[in-house]
């Protein structure tokens, strides 16, 4: 992929700007190591890039990619059961950040174009897929939300925003059964905007956003700002009450089991409590 040598506005750690000539804001999620699991650094330090993005009137149009294998795996599950009896406090905080991000993405005047391989699962993963204007799949991408599957629920307004895109009935399945969703099942419900060849993603996806940002800057973001008001209010209408119910099964017993299970690969063993 031919670059034009964009200008780093943040270059180092778990979340990087670089913003190139054309107007194109490339966040990155930089936490490879750990799948781009979402820990509250990492929250803190992209909900501070997302806000540096909408102060800067030189942006047009905006790409997020995660960097290794995965786009990215959700909430750290590693750092979560490590909180013990202190997960509840860390939950609330985490999903604080992610909810201002993902409010953030979908306020932004520039659209904003998310390219995903390998998993986006999670409240980060899909929280991040289900606010952003385009998606851009590789071909092997897989989609999970997984709330559930650690005895917790759906966070960063996927409650609403996955209801939109995929219907009622369909958003039921994937977040109480939690199916790994292959790219061509999430293009044809409507999860993505298009599948291209996994060796073409950042191309294609920053193809997309250089298209859209040679688009008429205040016609565009009017036109998102329309289409999202529909069911912008009611996306964080709904996140204080995902918030507060998060933190409340955090300190539940399953929801410890849970996570042990996802590390342990194993099935998890739910006792209501």
């Amino acid at each position: 992929m031919t670059d034009t040598s964009p200008t780093v506005l943040v270059g180092e750690g778990p979340a990087l700007l670089a913003l190139h000539a054309d107007g194109v804001a490339h966040i990155r999620l930089n936490r490879a190591e750990s799948a781009n699991g979402l820990n509250i650094e990492l929250l803190k330090a992209l909900h501070e890039v997302v806000m540096r993005v909408h102060g800067d009137g030189r942006v047009r149009s905006v790409l997020i990619t995660g960097e290794g294998k995965n786009f990215c795996a959700g909430g750290d599950v590693h750092t979560f059961l490590s909180k013990g009896a202190e997960l509840p406090d860390y939950i609330r905080v985490a999903t604080g950040y992610l909810q201002l991000v993902a409010a953030g993405l979908i306020r932004l005047n520039p659209p904003v174009v998310c390219a995903v391989q390998g998993f986006a699962a999670g409240g980060g993963g899909m929280g991040l897929v289900c606010s952003a204007d385009f998606v851009v799949a590789g071909e092997s991408a897989k989609f999970l939300a997984g709330a559930t599957r650690v005895a917790m629920v759906p966070d960063a307004g996927v409650s609403v925003t996955l209801t939109q895109l995929v219907g009622l009935r369909r958003a039921m399945e994937i977040l109480m059964l939690n199916p790994t969703i292959t790219a061509a099942e999430a293009k044809d419900m409507g999860l993505v905007t298009r599948v291209v060849a996994d060796d073409a993603l950042r191309h294609e996806a920053l193809a997309l956003a250089r298209q859209l940002a040679a688009g008429a800057p205040a016609a565009l973001a009017n036109t998102k700002r329309l289409l999202w008001n529909g069911i912008g209010q009611g996306v964080e209408a709904a996140m204080p009450e995902e918030n507060h119910t998060q933190a409340v099964l955090s300190g539940m017993g399953d929801a410890l089991e849970g996570l042990a299970a996802v590390i342990d690969k194993r099935a998890p063993r739910f006792t209501g409590r």
